[in-house]
């Protein structure tokens, strides 16, 4: 007798279906597992012995051998426990139960309970992909796999409930979720109407925030380079549906999901400690797991204290910085983690803190100074769009009891900016300017004469890069957005190209 259920496993962010298999032999008791399992699925073996003896529940007498399908495709975790159990009992007490198009996944307790595990939204989309109906899952995981159109998802605390709604004794609720309902989370932590001064800097941070472009800020300890970046999630526009899915799906899997959390409607803002790994960053493991980069997906990775952050963890930040994705190549396995985020990045001019400081008196040597810039690579500062100067705030700018402009209101003109760029690239399969390839530059960043006249200039006085060529262009693009204006004039491009230079002389 041979008896099958549906289950997934999860491999990086790629759920994939898994066909637990239990054939049903004579002779001596022994349950024989196979289909390359880790350690954690061989060892739900000994869980479910101890599970079903503490509900009571009769296994097979003789010889079982369990196949996990594909057998070509490593099987980790623990949440096949609940299904390969299910397919034991198939050959008990649930013989006469139709399971047809029925899914299971879980981890269980050793009295039965079932215990939620990372990666369920994936699971369950794994599942719909290979033709579930319906849907069985440990309690705390239903609510994001609700999220899932088309398949009946139940949750249950204990398998004894399960059980219960199969033969019909009990019926569980079935999760809803209505995409309608989801609402946007647009709160944060701070406001930019707590801001006090910096009105380059708060400009700057509309602009990144209204182009998805990248910023560097450089200034003395205490002048507020933190403060703007943990406001620039104010700012930004709400994320679309299937983006939230997208940002739930990475931080289901890398078991980092708000408990009980049913989607998550807030642009990610992640802020690792300098002394991150480089697996911490960029992911990896011996079992793929996104990294910061990738739990970044959609929303704000910011580095603070940016030069104390190793160099080669800064190096890593390239690719995805160009190509909104990162690729990890493993001596077993190759995995690519989407990483399109915003990258600001804060630091001091100097060790002290005050190089360049008219109220401090810098105590670095000029040799601490440049070994302490030389941290970051040429490359990588090419890169980002935006290197703005903040500035200590002076004592009149603290005591200001004006009221300044809200995250609301410039959140605001930054989705207006932002629908203006989304309407132009509809064909493109962009959203934002500072998405554009070199190409798209080339057809959308039009110049009136004065901008290209002074665009030329620029170039030859700077010793721009093609690389900075474009982003200058990139980000005028957005000021212009910003303005209403349909093409760059050279206001726009002057403006852009301040935030490229204003910093020069911490970089000499």
């Amino acid at each position: 007798m041979i008896v099958k259920i549906g289950s997934a496993s999860l491999w990086g962010l790629d759920g994939f279906p898994v066909t637990v298999e239990a054939y049903f032999g004579g002779g001596l008791p022994e349950t024989e597992m196979i289909g390359l399992p880790d350690t954690a699925v061989k060892e739900s073996l000994n869980r479910i012995r101890a599970a079903a003896h503490s509900l009571g529940l009769p296994l097979p007498r003789g010889a079982v051998t369990v196949s996990l399908a594909p057998a070509d495709r490593k099987k980790v975790g623990s949440g096949f426990d609940l299904p390969i159990l299910i397919a034991l009992l198939c050959g008990t007490v649930l013989k006469e139960v139709d399971l047809s198009g029925t899914f299971f996944f879980g981890e269980l307790g050793l009295d039965g309970a079932l215990r939620p595990g990372a990666g369920a939204l994936c699971r369950a989309l794994a599942a719909k992909r290979a033709g579930a109906r319906r849907l069985f899952c440990p309690a705390a995981n239903v609510r994001e796999c609700s999220a899932v159109d088309g398949v009946e998802v139940y949750g249950a605390e204990s398998v004894g409930k399960i059980l219960d709604h199969l033969f019909g004794r009990t019926v569980l609720p079935r999760a809803e979720f209505d995409r309608a309902k989801v609402e946007t989370d647009e709160t944060c932590e701070v406001d930019f109407a707590d801001i006090k001064g910096q009105a380059v800097a708060k400009r700057a941070m509309e602009i990144a925030a209204a182009g998805g472009h990248n910023i560097l800020l450089v200034g003395p300890p205490g002048s507020g380079k933190s403060m703007l970046s943990h406001a620039l999630p104010g700012i930004l526009p709400a994320m679309r549906f299937e983006e939230m899915l997208e940002v739930t799906a990475i931080h289901s899997v890398a078991g980092v999901l708000p408990e009980n959390a049913t989607i998550l409607s807030r642009r990610p803002f992640r802020a690792p400690h300098h002394t991150l790994s480089l697996v911490g960053l960029a992911g990896g493991g011996q079992v793929p797991q996104p990294g910061e980069i990738s739990l970044a997906h959609h929303g704000v990775l910011f580095l603070d204290e940016l030069p104390e952050f190793a160099k080669k963890n800064l190096e890593v930040l390239r690719q995805p910085l160009e190509d909104g994705k990162i690729t990890i190549t493993r001596a077993n396995w190759k995995e690519t983690f989407p990483s399109d985020f915003m990258l600001v990045c804060a630091m001091n001019p100097c060790p002290c803190g005050y190089f360049g400081d008219e109220t401090h008196r810098c105590r670095c040597t000029k040799a601490q100074v440049q070994h302490y810039i030389e941290k970051i690579s040429g490359p990588l500062l090419d890169r980002i769009d935006m290197r703005v100067e903040v500035p200590a705030v002076p004592f009149e700018a603290l005591r200001d009891t004006a009221p300044a402009e809200s995250s609301r209101t410039v959140r605001e003109r930054v989705n207006t900016a932002r629908a203006l760029a989304a309407a132009r690239y509809q064909k493109e399969g962009v959203t934002k300017n500072g998405a554009l390839s070199a190409a798209q530059t080339k057809k959308y960043c039009t110049l009136t004469p004065a901008a290209e006249d002074l665009l030329r200039e620029m170039f030859q006085k700077l010793n721009l890069s093609a690389r900075g060529h474009d982003r200058i262009l990139r980000l005028a693009r957005t000021i212009a957005d910003l303005a209403g204006a349909e093409d760059i004039s050279d206001e726009h491009l002057f403006e852009a190209v301040q935030y490229r230079v204003s910093t020069e002389k911490y970089f000499e």
